[in-house]
Formats: C-alpha cells, structure tokens, sequence
C-alpha cells in the first residue's frame, strides 16, 4: 500500500519536474548562478545565499559529468567549512572548502546522469556561501527528483553526529550520523535540525542563547549570536521546506536536564512545541524517542526525564493526536557505542541507532524504496 502510494507520487513528481524545468547542455563550461532553478537547495539556507544547519546543502543531477567547481562567497567560514559530497548515493566523503574558487574531487562518476550531493557536515563553522557551480563543458545538467521520502529530525548533540567537548567528534559529522544513515536506508531525503548544547526550553545552554523550541522556528541556528555580518535571527518560511517533510522524528531532553528544567515545565514545553509543529506539519506521523540515556563503563545506564516522553505521547492522543508514535530507545546504547570522555555515540553506535530504529520503522509499516528516482 505504501509502494503503491509513492510509485505514484514518483511519476507524478517526476513528469512535473521534467516539463517545469528542461534540462540544459552548453559547450563551454557549464556555470550555474546561485539562483539557477537546477540547484536543488535543500534544509535552511539565508538571503545571501548561505547555509545554516548541518545537513543543509544542495543536489545537482549531471549527465557527461568529469569536473565539478564551487566558487563560494565572503560569508563562507574562514579558513573553512567541511561539506560532505556524494555522488549517485555512494559513501560520503569530506571536502574542506573556503572562500574563492573550490574543485571538488568526484569519485564514482558514471556514464549517464549522475547525482552530487553536498551539504555542509558540522553544527558550527558550517556557512557555504555559494555564489556559482561550474561543470565540465558538454555536461547536462537535469532537474534533481527528490525521494517522496522525507524526514524531518530535531534534536541535540546526541543527533548531530558530534561530541559536544573534549574534541571527540564522528569525523565526517552529521553525515556519520543515525539520522542520515537512517534516511540513506530508506532512500528518503533527510534534514538535520540539531543544536548541540541547546534545551528544548528557550534557555541559555552550553553557550546556546535560545532553545530549539525557539531555534527550530528560526532560518539560523544558534551560532548566529558568535557570527559578527549575522548576528540576527530571521524566520524560517516553511514553505521552502524542500522537499515538505513525510515524517519528523525527535530526540531531545538531556541539555534540559542538565539546566535542571523541572519534568512538569519540559513536559510541558514539549507539548507546546507540538502544538506549534502541529500548525506547519497538519498531518506527518511524529515519533518521540525516549534517552538511550547515558552509559558508563562499570555497565551502568542513568536516564533523565522517566515516563516524560510517553506522557508527552499519552497528552497528543488525548487531544485527538493518534499520529505520535513513542519510539522507546532503552537498550539501544551501551558503553561501547559511546566516547568515552562525553558519552556521546562513536561511529559504531550511530551505525548501531540507525539500525535499531530502521527496524523499529519497518515494524511499524514504513518500507525503504526500491530506487532513487532522480538514479533509477
């Protein structure tokens, strides 16, 4: 039933596509200004334009691709900012770009149409200011079909593929983490909103002026207070959510915890943040994950918050709500699956969530797709 439904939706959005915006070949080099309708712009993205949020980013669909150049703008971080590029889906790798002309190395090039992937890895030091994309002469470059698969993630650290101190991080960042991983299984598209530091209350947190409830809502994340040409906040216009999000997915609660929020006002503030999601996302199935908590390496396990997120859940069904679904995570990490010095998941354990919850959703009826379409 669910095939049914999005083979559907792919045919439809792929017609659509195709007859808005034709394909293009020159040839000379091929350059693409920031306002080329090919470029398939994805998560947050400022006037300038410029990216905020890890995973935030773009997608090109190519034919007769053999080099791809960024030439970024004076917003981009100095000395640099790590963009993770993949082409036609293949393992992500890291580039460290700065401001002025940037060749991007390419590897799994194909013959035919090929899919790049590049969005920026880190929670800080994540600003891409793209000002052109230049391409080989006689490439091709067509309109980018996202997957009618999309999820929506809003969290911490523990979802933003770092450790928050001590320098430990998961070297290729959001990329490494269980969300990403989670959204490659199921050949969906995937937007990262994760503050590491930050509470879901709107407090001051680990340096973090604002709380997701807030910065959620927001263009910019919470580096915008440390950035001297940006330190304003805009709001998001969720319209250009691209694509709109089929499922969100929430994991958060220990930075509150550790500010000593009170259960009653996190309960509390969860269920005004539902509420508020609920007035952009009338109707997308919503799953609370509860803390897998934090190990230790005598084997012990400490939790914050204790029937919190099912109460959360209990109050949504309550109001006529039945599209939240308490995705009980105890159990899934252990101290092995965490650095030591901030218990925050190694390479290991993020691979080990995505697993765990890639099952948890395919229990509940969610199946990955057979291809992705802009690569059938």
């Amino acid at each position: 039933m669910l095939w049914k439904f999005f083979s559907g939706a792919l045919l439809g959005l792929s017609a659509s596509l195709f007859n808005a915006v034709p394909a293009v070949a020159w040839a000379d080099d091929v350059t693409l200004f920031y306002d080329n309708p090919l470029i398939f712009y994805h998560g947050r993205w400022d006037a300038s334009p410029g990216t905020w949020w890890a995973s935030s980013g773009f997608n090109l669909v190519v034919d007769n691709l053999s080099s791809l150049t960024l030439n970024l703008g004076p917003h981009t971080t100095s000395p640099l900012v790590s963009l993770g590029v993949s082409v036609n889906y293949n393992a992500v790798y890291t580039f460290n770009a700065s401001a002025g002309s940037n060749t991007i190395p390419l590897s799994n090039v194909q013959a035919g149409p090929n899919v790049v992937r590049i969005n920026v890895e880190g929670w800080q030091n994540n600003r891409m200011n793209l000002e052109s994309i230049v391409i080989n002469p006689g490439a091709v470059v067509l309109p980018y079909i996202p997957s009618p698969l999309a999820f929506q993630y809003i969290g911490d650290s523990l979802s933003a593929g770092v450790g928050e101190y001590q320098g430990q991080y998961v070297p290729e960042g959001v990329d490494q983490a269980w969300p990403l991983l989670t959204s490659q299984y199921f050949k969906a598209e995937g937007t990262v909103n994760a503050q590491p530091g930050a509470a879901l209350a709107d407090i001051y947190a680990w340096g973090n002026v604002h709380g997701v409830s807030y910065q959620f809502f927001r263009t910019e994340d919470t580096g915008f207070y440390s950035t001297t040409d940006h330190n304003y906040t805009t709001p998001w216009n969720f319209a250009l959510d691209n694509p709109k999000p089929t499922h969100l997915v929430i994991h958060i609660g220990a930075n509150d915890a550790s500010q000593n929020v009170s259960q009653a006002l996190f309960i509390q503030t969860y269920m005004d943040f539902m509420t508020h999601l609920r007035t952009i996302y009338a109707y997308q199935p919503i799953f609370v994950f509860t803390p897998w908590g934090w190990p230790a390496a005598d084997g012990s396990i400490s939790y914050y918050y204790p029937g919190a997120y099912q109460t959360v859940v209990d109050q949504r069904h309550a109001l006529g709500d039945e599209n939240v679904f308490l995705v009980n995570t105890t159990g899934w990490v252990s101290w092995e699956d965490v650095y030591p010095t901030n218990q925050h998941p190694n390479v290991e354990g993020h691979q080990k969530i995505a697993g765990l919850f890639e099952a948890w959703l395919e229990n509940w009826g969610l199946r990955a797709l057979p291809f992705w379409p802009s690569l059938p």
